[in-house]
């Protein structure tokens, strides 16, 4: 009997390789002898098709930046029809045993259906709470029928996976509860770092523009990421408090990033912020290890609260000190490595951010604490483990919840 080991990854949120947890997965695959296809949007340069470290990479040309519901929707169904029609190459010219949908949206449980005729399994891994997104963007009280669609959509999600992969503990408890799934089912596989990767460099001054320190965020810059309120804290910094000796960089990019430049201008912050768009992974390691302190502003939400933010990790990584809002699955990655600032609180996170600057043992010591969390549980070589077990663990059924 052939063995089953071919694993077709989609994902529609970003591109691969610059998807680091998509990659981290499409690399384990590889290094347990795995046959790993990846689909997913092309962005830039990017080709439509490589073959990078063994894995096959189908990439379909992305859509515009969309701003309201409907071109949302839009947006969706485009990137859904090229998806399938891509599986259908994918199929044909390499084959798999496994769909490995990474959401959003919760919409590929469509295609997982599809292939479950021709005997191909399901495995759901869920990066975000569609739900609590849209309430992010839209309103926390705004439970109308979009936002029970997308519920609907979930569940449906789950019913037809195979084994659900989650990023923490509650996920984990959402998945058991509304997903009503057996917790047998249903794995927890946390986004940490390759050590092995992303180490600390040499910093390069040049980086700093002359000024004596470094503040960064790194991450993608959507609506509920909270970019805006870091610019507002930056506002308070050099404005109020006159500091012209912090550079702050924010690298990466998003649907909001003119109109957090438009913003950085109106409050006049030209000379203290960059934005340095998507980089590559030496120069990020650059910046990172020239920084003396990393920024997690995500506000304090229904979503925020219960995701584990990759960037957190990244920055425990490269040993550097953070300024977080006080979220529970924030405080559960970093410990004693970040500061919390009073969730939304501008003021406060500004005042945070200063603390630190003015302390260089206490960020020394801070940077230490991080990168010694990131040694068990929260490292990549626990988790990918973690991963491979949903392939190969037999089935493990506990209790039903009805």
């Amino acid at each position: 009997m052939k063995k089953k080991n071919k694993v077709l990854i989609l994902v529609e949120n970003l591109s691969v390789p610059f998807d680091r947890r998509v990659w981290l997965e499409a690399r384990a695959f590889k290094e347990k002898g795995f046959g790993v296809s990846v689909i997913c949007p092309r962005f830039k340069a990017e080709r439509a098709f490589e073959i990078l470290e063994g894995v096959n990479i189908y990439r379909y040309s992305a859509p515009l930046s969309t701003r309201g519901l409907l071109s949302y929707i839009m947006e969706f169904s485009y990137c859904f029809i090229m998806t399938f029609l891509l599986s259908m190459r994918a199929l044909l010219t390499h084959g798999f045993d496994y769909v490995h949908a990474c959401n959003p949206p919760d919409t590929f449980f469509i295609i997982g259906m599809f292939y479950r005729v021709f005997g191909k399994r399901f495995v759901f891994d869920q990066h975000d709470l569609c739900p609590e997104v849209y309430l992010a963007k839209y309103g926390e009280h705004k439970k109308d029928f979009f936002y029970t669609a997308l519920l609907l959509l979930e569940y449906l999600t789950y019913k037809t996976a195979y084994r659900v992969i989650v990023t923490n503990k509650s996920y984990e408890a959402i998945a058991i509860s509304r997903g009503r799934l057996d917790p047998g089912k249903v794995f927890v596989v946390r986004t940490g770092p390759d050590l092995n990767r992303l180490r600390q460099a040499v910093s390069v001054p040049e980086l700093k523009a002359g000024k004596r320190f470094l503040v960064s965020y790194l991450g993608v810059m959507a609506l509920q990421d909270g970019v805006d309120y870091f610019i507002r804290a930056i506002d308070i910094i050099v404005n109020k408090h006159k500091r012209s000796d912090i550079l702050f960089s924010l690298i990466g990019s998003g649907d909001t990033i003119e109109d957090l430049k438009k913003m950085k201008d109106d409050l006049g912050l030209g000379r203290s912020v960059v934005f340095t768009d998507r980089v590559s992974d030496d120069k990020l390691v650059n910046y990172l290890s020239g920084s003396d302190v990393c920024i997690a502003p995500d506000p304090k939400n229904a979503l925020n609260d219960k995701s584990t933010m990759n960037k957190i990790l990244e920055y425990m990584a490269m040993a550097k000190p953070i300024v977080s809002f006080d979220l529970k699955e924030a405080r559960y990655s970093a410990g004693d490595a970040a500061l919390y600032a009073e969730p939304n609180n501008v003021q406060d996170f500004a005042d945070k951010i200063l603390e630190l600057l003015a302390d260089p043992e206490k960020r020394r010591i801070m940077g230490g604490i991080g990168y010694e969390r990131l040694k068990g549980e929260l490292s990549w070589e626990y988790n990918k483990k973690r991963l491979i077990d949903v392939y190969t663990v037999k089935e493990c059924h506990t209790f039903n919840v009805r």
